[in-house]
This record gives structure tokens, C-alpha cells and sequence, in this order.
């Protein structure tokens, strides 16, 4: 099984995703460490989204190997990528579906408010679930990036709000 941890800035997808990993024994595949070890402290000021979203494919490639592996020993994968765009959970569902494999979404559909006092929080406190300091620059550019769940992604979805 494929989880996908969908939510947008502060919702609480890596502390979901912990969670989850107790319940099914599953193995979280989390897009900001993985960032932040093998990439960020190489990114210059001159570095700006397609050279993130080029080393993000690059993760994923190796992810959907790891995937594949996984689910040949039982292991679930829970993906706490970000999943901002449709059609990002498209390509894992596809990914899924060609590999006869099921998916299983978890919408973390909370407000702006209670997010943002989240990752102020975690910024300061720089606890178990902090990888890097999130701007509040780039909280905002993430409220226009997010393209929420809408209707048939729903059906099935495992869907938390405040």
C-alpha cells in the first residue's frame, strides 16, 4: 500500500506521517529530509524552483525503486512528499496502478491560521518534525501553490479538518 500524505504548509503531514509509520510499520519517504541531506546546503541564492523541482524528480526516481522493493516484502510506503499539485498524487497513483499496487489517500485539510501558528512554532522550537526554517515568504507562496483534493480524489480518502 501507498500512502499519500497530502496537505499544505504546517499541516502536519511529517507528524502524520510518524503516526501512520506506528500503525502499519510502514517506511516514511520524506521529501524534506532527503532535500535538506543531499541538496540544500548546495543551493545558492541564484538556485530558484526548477532546480528544486529537478532535484525532487531525482529523489523520486529513487523512491519508486525503493517503492518496488518494498512492496514485494509487504511493506507499506508512506510518501510525505508535499503532493501540492493533482497532478503529483497523478503521477504516484499511475505509478501504483501500473505496478499493481493500491493507494491510499490522507487529506490534511486544515486552516491557515492554525498552519501557520504551527510552523512559527516549529521554527522556533526546532523539534523532531523541523528540517529547515520555513520563510514566511515561502508559507505564502505556498498558499497559491497547493491545489487541495477536490471530489473524486476524495472518494475513499482518509480526510482530517479543523
Amino acid at each position: 500500500m501507498i500512502h499519500l500524505i497530502v496537505g499544505n504548509t504546517g499541516a502536519g503531514k511529517t507528524t502524520y506521517a510518524i503516526e501512520l509509520r506506528k500503525k502499519t510499520g510502514g517506511i516514511i519517504f520524506s521529501i524534506d529530509e532527503w532535500n535538506n541531506t543531499l541538496f540544500f546546503k548546495d543551493k545558492t541564492e541564484n538556485d530558484k524552483e526548477d532546480w528544486i523541482l529537478e532535484r525532487i524528480e531525482r529523489i523520486e526516481e529513487m523512491i519508486t525503486k525503493l517503492i518496488t522493493q518494498l512492496e514485494e516484502v509487504n511493506v507499506d510506503v508512506i510518501l510525505d512528499l508535499g503532493l501540492s499539485k493533482k497532478s503529483h498524487r497523478d503521477k504516484f497513483r499511475k505509478f501504483a496502478e501500473n505496478n499493481g499496487l493500491k493507494t491510499q489517500l490522507h487529506f490534511l485539510d486544515y486552516s491557515k491560521d492554525l498552519r501557520q501558528e504551527r510552523v512559527m512554532k516549529r521554527n522556533r522550537e526546532k523539534g523532531e518534525t523541523y528540517t529547515f526554517e520555513v520563510s514566511q515568504a515561502d508559507f505564502d507562496f505556498m498558499e497559491t501553490w497547493f491545489e487541495p483534493p477536490q471530489n473524486e480524489e476524495l472518494l475513499g480518502a482518509v480526510h482530517l479538518k479543523d
